[in-house]
């Protein structure tokens, strides 16, 4: 297997997501600039974390256009695996990939420090090796986490169980408290209709080494080389 790293203009966690990949996953992994168009050699793609240009405007409003986000699309409709990351989050929502947007924190204020988010799901690719219920300690970063969409896409994302992770309190409660960013429904996490895309707005790729003060995001990776180990 092999996995690719999206590097944008301003991208600041693109090497963390390659650390983690090659040396807690211990798999084959490579950058991928945007302006690259062939995916064709790759089983997963990691749109990263960190800034993408273009974020003055809205964020991903303008990386949604460099000719790799083409490819990214072709890639996702013939069932290939994608994890947007925080910015990378952002960037699959701009993109139509995943439906809803991010906006302003509840607070105008950046948000940097530890949350915990429950799993909702173990049915995706990205968590197949985790537990529904289980409470994770993950760090966010960001500005414009705010998840929003209408009523109609609220009730798709649940009723097909499309929610990945929740925001929540240090015992699993999802609690208006324990809601960093103001989130509609609490929603950290989503993936797409075909369970291949997955947009995250909390860092697993900064809590995969103790050193770090947490490892609770190294399984979210596991789960995607597990996920594609059982495909081969």
């Amino acid at each position: 297997m092999k996995f690719g790293v999206i590097v944008f203009p301003g991208s600041n966690c693109d090497h963390d997501a390659y650390h983690v990949i090659s040396k807690q996953v211990g798999q084959p992994v490579d950058f991928i600039w945007h302006r690259d168009t062939d995916l064709s050699s790759y089983d997963a793609v990691i749109i990263p974390g960190g800034f993408s240009y273009g974020d003055y405007l809205r964020a991903g409003a303008l990386a949604r256009f460099s000719p790799v986000m083409n490819s990214v699309k072709r890639f996702a409709d013939k069932g290939g695996l994608v994890l947007g990351i925080c910015n990378g989050f952002q960037i699959l929502c701009e993109a139509g990939l995943l439906p809803g947007a991010l906006i302003r924190n509840r607070d105008l204020h950046f948000i940097c420090e530890h949350v915990y988010v429950r799993i909702e799901t173990s049915d995706s690719p990205f968590t197949n090796e985790l537990q529904s219920g289980t409470v994770l300690r993950i760090p966010i970063a960001h500005a414009e986490g705010n998840y929003v969409c209408d009523d109609a896409t609220l009730a798709e994302l649940q009723n097909e169980n499309r929610i990945v992770f929740r925001y929540c309190d240090p015992a699993g409660n999802t609690t208006d408290a324990a809601n960093p960013n103001g989130s509609r429904d609490n929603i950290a996490g989503i993936c797409s209709r075909g369970r291949n895309v997955l947009g995250l707005m909390p860092h697993p790729e900064r809590a995969c080494e103790d050193l770090l003060g947490s490892s609770d995001g190294r399984d979210i990776f596991r789960s995607l080389a597990a996920t594609l180990a059982a495909a081969t």
